[in-house]
């Protein structure tokens, strides 16, 4: 700490606590649609100031610190709050607890992540990142208010709620951007997937984005299925 701490990295931490910060204030008002898309905006700035990061060797003890409380308040916290105010309160002492359940596997998320992230979690995620369980709940909210659907006090948000919480500290594997490397070459058929994706992303965010999301979830839940079969036929 007396050598100083760098500042492009942790300067893009704090805008992401900002706008998960901005995400609880926006859904206290009732603006669901903008708190969601403001999650949305907190996960694209943790995941600059990693590879900011990583890019400027500016990695540092303080920084992750920094981002693991960044990460509780944007995608734990903002998330829960905007669940809680948009759907669960119907549900009373079930509702809040189930906010508040996401609230706290995701911070026992963030710590397992620490203690492990120079082992097991460096080859894949040990439980679903809470970057992805946030990702879900925003896309959700947006793809419902775009699609003119009464939630509050849906039985299936409340669901949804618990289920993202228990993936967070299940020891299900699954895949995350850092597994890629970019430097090698990849066929030409990937280039024009990605065009693909990101023209259906322009046509219909609302829709695609979520769909993503649901993608997401059930690929990796069926890839361990596949492999808790594959174990238990070895034995």
């Amino acid at each position: 700490m007396r050598r100083g701490i760098y500042i492009l990295p942790n300067a893009l931490t704090l805008l992401g606590m900002f706008s998960g910060f901005y995400a609880m204030v926006a859904a206290v008002k009732g603006a669901y649609p903008l708190a969601a898309w403001a999650v949305l905006v907190a996960i694209m700035f943790d995941g600059l100031d990693g590879f900011v990061a990583r890019l400027t060797r500016s990695t540092s003890r303080f920084g992750i610190e920094l981002d693991s409380l960044s990460d509780l308040v944007a995608f734990g916290v903002a998330p829960a709050l905007l669940l809680y105010l948009s759907s669960l309160k119907e549900f009373g002492r079930v509702g809040w607890a189930g906010a508040f359940l996401f609230v706290a596997c995701g911070a026992l998320r963030l710590a397992r992540y620490n203690v492990q992230m120079h082992s097991t979690e460096r080859r894949y995620f040990t439980g679903l990142p809470i970057p992805g369980a946030a990702f879900t709940v925003a896309t959700m909210a947006i793809f419902l208010h775009k699609a003119d659907i009464h939630y509050q006090g849906s039985p299936l948000v409340l669901g949804l709620t618990y289920a993202l919480a228990l993936l967070m500290v299940s020891t299900l594997r699954f895949h995350g951007i850092k597994e890629i490397d970019f430097s090698r070459r990849r066929p030409f058929i990937v280039l024009v997937a990605l065009v693909m994706v990101f023209v259906v992303v322009v046509v219909e965010p609302e829709v695609a984005l979520f769909g993503f999301a649901l993608l997401y979830l059930a690929a990796s839940i069926i890839e361990n299925i596949y492999l808790f079969k594959r174990r238990r036929t070895r034995t």
